[in-house]
């Protein structure tokens, strides 16, 4: 586990000269910076006997899981169900000068997966601060065919309170640069099952339920997503489609955030710092 940390933060960060300045004094020091590069994400299938190739989205983030991020997002935008319609994944090709070919991963899907044509047609450009801004028309922003989640067993309120401190400990790439978000997805138990981060939120979210849509590991019941920034209607979006039923984060949520976990049983938990937080929906899954 802590080989593989190393790993990713090794191609997540980068180095630069800067100037520090203390008071009235300067100096130069080497400065390590948070990686932020596209991604484009391709996918190739076959429509009625022809096959084709689509780039569905090019998205800014930092490397690292670019395959368990290009399934999440695909999952999580309602392209994709099921991990089994996946024929291989990989990235086009190294790195050939200037231009990365491994920022550019591709999605070859099995011969019988019949893709919504709408959903294939909308064009996506997401920015690292935010994942809903470039989507085409607001239809994208509809939930497909999801239904209210069930009723959990509920977190007691001591584990929402370490949050904080437990998502910390495990960022090995913010601790280097503070430039980085993170999402964090615990068991019932309170046990972190997987952290990532990236300059994007929703980048985060994409690539630990992309982990487990690539093991058949959806849906999320019993679970809980923690995240270090804001709650977005972008994020309880992908909670949604992953089944997670409780979403806290160091943040505030959006009112259209609230809305969207109203309407489909999602536990709302903000301002989670300083031994406090605050209950938006879904109280009952929360114990005093």
């Amino acid at each position: 586990m802590e080989e593989s940390r190393e790993l990713l933060a090794s191609s997540s960060v980068t180095h630069r000269m800067v100037t520090r300045i203390k008071g009235s004094k300067s100096s130069q020091l080497l400065d390590v910076i948070s990686v932020e590069e596209p991604l484009e994400i391709r996918v190739v299938g076959s429509r009625d006997g022809q096959a084709f190739q689509k780039s569905l989205s090019i998205t800014m983030r930092t490397p690292g899981r670019d395959m368990e991020l290009a399934a999440g997002f695909l999952f999580t935008e309602g392209i994709l169900q099921d991990c089994s319609q996946i024929m291989r994944i990989a990235p086009c090709g190294p790195v050939t000068g200037v231009h990365r070919l491994q920022n550019v991963i591709k999605i070859e899907l099995v011969p019988e997966v019949q893709l919504d044509e709408q959903r294939l047609e909308r064009h996506f450009y997401t920015t690292s601060s935010c994942g809903v801004c470039g989507k085409s028309s607001l239809e994208a922003l509809s939930v497909a065919q999801c239904k209210p989640l069930p009723d959990t067993p509920p977190f007691e309120a001591a584990v929402i309170h370490e949050l904080p401190t437990l998502m910390r400990s495990a960022q090995a790439v913010f601790e280097q640069t503070g430039g980085l978000h993170a999402a964090a997805l615990l068991d019932s138990t309170g046990q972190l099952v997987d952290l990532q981060e990236d300059v994007g939120r929703h980048n985060a979210v994409d690539k630990l339920i992309g982990t487990r849509f690539l093991i058949d590991g959806l849906p999320l019941t019993d679970h809980l997503l923690f995240l270090s920034g804001r709650i977005s209607f972008e994020l309880v979006q992908k909670a949604l489609m992953a089944g997670i039923p409780i979403v806290a984060a160091v943040g505030a949520p959006s009112s259209l955030a609230i809305d969207l976990a109203e309407a489909f049983n999602i536990t709302l938990v903000g301002f989670v710092r300083d031994g406090r937080f605050n209950l938006y929906t879904g109280e009952r899954r929360i114990l005093p």
